[in-house]
């Protein structure tokens, strides 16, 4: 019989938020395709991160804190679908591990959404 974490709740404070970006940016650190990249890039996660919680707070809390564009700093990045596959993998694995319910489910939803979004653009912009 398998373990249930009847625990989770859903995502519903900022101190949520801040649990799933550094739970999953702790994940994806130690990942050996998506480490290299996020550690190579990224100079100072400590400004890294409150941008997450900021751009997460914006999308799931609709509390509007974050200003910018994210896809952006993404065009540079030595990426394609199999680092995309990854990224979304440990993304959903954080949300299974933390959380449970409506807004846990819109944010694998909106990953989902942001990684296909974010893969047709850089397609589009490496091929023109």
């Amino acid at each position: 019989m398998g373990y249930f974490n009847n625990d989770r709740k859903d995502i519903k404070t900022l101190e949520d938020v801040q649990l799933m970006v550094d739970s999953f940016y702790h994940k994806v650190r130690q990942d050996a395709l998506l480490g290299p990249v996020f550690n190579t890039h990224i100079n100072n996660w400590s400004k890294h991160l409150p941008k997450m919680y900021r751009f997460w707070q914006t999308i799931l809390l609709h509390e509007y804190t974050y200003k910018g564009s994210p896809f952006q700093p993404h065009l540079k990045l030595p990426i394609d679908s199999t680092h995309f596959n990854v990224w979304l993998k440990l993304f959903h694995q954080t949300i299974d591990d933390h959380f449970s319910g409506e807004k846990a489910d819109e944010a694998k939803w909106r990953a989902n959404k942001m990684a296909e979004m974010f893969q047709m653009k850089l397609d589009y912009y490496h091929s023109n």
